[in-house]
Parts: C-alpha cells; sequence; structure tokens
C-alpha cells in the first residue's frame, strides 16, 4: 500500500490516471486519495466491517491478540478492527508490531513468545504475503494454532495455497472477490471469467487477478463514454459509474473514487476438501456477505479522517498542460 500511495503521488504530479490492482490500506483513496487515482479492490475498512459482524456474534467479549506488519495497510487494519469489536483497550487486547516485509527468524520467535505469553481467544494476524504464511506456519508448529480462532483480514487465493491447506483450515478473513463469488452473486460474466482462466493457466484466477481484469474493462469502458483518452474527461466517464462485471453491481464514487462493492467473510475450509479439488485451490467457504453502502465509509466518515490529515474536502483538479486531445477510433 505504500508504495501505490508514492506511485499515485508520482501520477498525481504528471496527470495520468493510477489504478490498483492490490492496495487494501484505507489512506490510499482516504488520506493519501485525489483527483488521479482510482481503487477497484476494496480496503481495511470494509474488510474490518464484514469481519466484525462475524466476530461480533461469536467472540464478543473475548480476549484478542493482534500481530501488526507495521506499515501503512497494517496500522488502518489495527484500528479499524479495534474499532468494530471494541478492543480499542490495548492492555485487555495486545498487539506486536512486526517489521513489514520480510520478516526474519528472530521476528517469529517474536510472534510465537507473544502468543504464548498472551494466550488471546482470538489472534488477529494483520500480515500479508509470505510473512502471514511464515506466522502461520509456525502456530501450526507450535501447536498453537488450535487454541484460539485465527483471523487473517484480506486474504488471498495465493496466501492459502502458500501456508498450505491444513495449517489454514478453520481460519478466518475477508475478501472483496474469489472464484466462489460469482456463484453467490450470480455472474454469469463472472463464471465464464473463471472457466477461461482455469483452462488457460490451469489454476483458478485470484482477488487482485480479478481486479486487474476488471480495471482494464473499466478503463476502455470509460475512454469509451468519454469518446477520448484525455484525463479529464476519462475521470469524468468514471466518477459516478456502476457497473457489473465478475459478481453484483460496483460503483464508482465520484469523491473519494472508490469502488464500492460488496465484501465478503470466509473460512478456509478442510484441507481434505482443498485436496479433492483438481488444483486443490478450492481454499475458501463464503460465510457472510455484507452490502458496499453498509461496509465502505460514509461521506462523513470520510471527511472526518481528511480534516484530520488536514487534506482538502474534495479531489480539485490541477491545471492541465496544454494537449492535443486523442479521439478514440
Amino acid at each position: 500500500s505504500e508504495v501505490a500511495i508514492a506511485v499515485g503521488d508520482v501520477c498525481r504530479r504528471k496527470r495520468i490516471l493510477f489504478f490498483a490492482t492490490l492496495t487494501y490500506s484505507t489512506a490510499t483513496t482516504g488520506t493519501a486519495g485525489h483527483r488521479y487515482v482510482f481503487r477497484e479492490c476494496y480496503h481495511a475498512w470494509p474488510a474490518a466491517k464484514v469481519l466484525a459482524g462475524y466476530m461480533n456474534k461469536h467472540f464478543l467479549g473475548k480476549k484478542h491478540a493482534y500481530i501488526i506488519a507495521d506499515y501503512s495497510w497494517g496500522h488502518t487494519s489495527e484500528a479499524s478492527f479495534r474499532q468494530f469489536t471494541a478492543t480499542i483497550d490495548r492492555q485487555a487486547h495486545p498487539g506486536l508490531r512486526i517489521p513489514f516485509p520480510n520478516m526474519t527468524d528472530a521476528d517469529v520467535e517474536r510472534v510465537i513468545r507473544f502468543v504464548k505469553q498472551t494466550r488471546p481467544d482470538v489472534l488477529m494476524v494483520i500480515q500479508f504475503g509470505n510473512d502471514m504464511e511464515r506466522t502461520l506456519r509456525a502456530l501450526s508448529a507450535a501447536g498453537l494454532k488450535d487454541q484460539m480462532q485465527i483471523i487473517v483480514p484480506s486474504l488471498t487465493l495465493d496466501m492459502a495455497i502458500g501456508a498450505g491447506p491444513e495449517v489454514m483450515e478453520g481460519v478466518v478473513g475477508s475478501l472483496p472477490w474469489c472464484w466462489r463469488a460469482p456463484q453467490v452473486t450470480n455472474s454469469q460474466l463472472g463464471r465464464h471469467f473463471v472457466r477461461k482462466f482455469a483452462e488457460a493457466y490451469r489454476r483458478y484466477p485470484s482477488t487482485s487477478g480479478a481486479s486487474a481484469y476488471t480495471i482494464l474493462y473499466e478503463y476502455k469502458s470509460a475512454v469509451e463514454r468519454a469518446g477520448s483518452f484525455n484525463t479529464t474527461r476519462v475521470i469524468r466517464a468514471l466518477e459516478g459509474h456502476t457497473y457489473k462485471l465478475l459478481k453484483d453491481a460496483q460503483r464508482w464514487r465520484g469523491w473519494d473514487h472508490q469502488s464500492v462493492q460488496t465484501v465478503f467473510a470466509v473460512r478456509c475450509k478442510p484441507a481434505e476438501i482443498v485436496r479433492r479439488d483438481r488444483f486443490q485451490q478450492d481454499c475458501f467457504e463464503i460465510i457472510d456477505r455484507m452490502s458496499g453502502d453498509e461496509a465502505f465509509r460514509s461521506r462523513t466518515e470520510w471527511n472526518a479522517a481528511r480534516i484530520s490529515a488536514n487534506m482538502p474536502l474534495s479531489y480539485s483538479p490541477l491545471p492541465e498542460p496544454h494537449v492535443a486531445d486523442v479521439p478514440v477510433r
């Protein structure tokens, strides 16, 4: 996410559009958001919202502990989960920050010691990619995994595959899309995408793969509606536009350029079920879903964050350089 924010700032200065396929920090379209960034995927706030519904139903009042990737996504994820699960008290619900990326063997040992000392009912593992995989493998090897409910916000298919089905079994997480989503949202195009992707690559598409696919088609559609590649016209064509591709309807919000969409809570399936799948990638059972209007921040909440960060409450355009318009042929 910090890379996406930095790249987005370069694009702002050069006045060109930037779409990131995988940036889950709330800041990307929040305190760091601007006119030239659009985010198709979800972020830490709706991830916490959909998971909090499940967690508060099953684990309200239980002791939580947090393992946090020490950078923008980890920080915004922790803040959101603490807010929505009433675990703001850091003495009652302690946390441990781990450098990101590339945790060391010493970091893994710190995690194990922390978990043994705190003995939580719920362990929030707010880590990504290989770091998350190493943490869960270490917890499993130490015999700690089955002593608590592990929550991994913003799961991806590759993370589940990397850690292995035995390690991931029973872990709960969230995501904006998985290859089962077209079935529960009755998306014919989504089913077609999954089928053709599997035929071509002998595996299922991931969340970020689906996002990349969607972004290309959405940019193409916006250029066609604008009748031009001119950045200002394309931005206007995107803002407020509703689309439906690989699941149910999504909408590009005009004021923060976030794609508002249904989000899902998932539980990792038993290892024996995963291994029976033709690619051994049937990893997730969708256990809950939440509409975009309920899951994502409201304009009032977004305004409050912008004011706190001393940022403007609208994406005012920079002066456009004088360039010849390039029509679409």
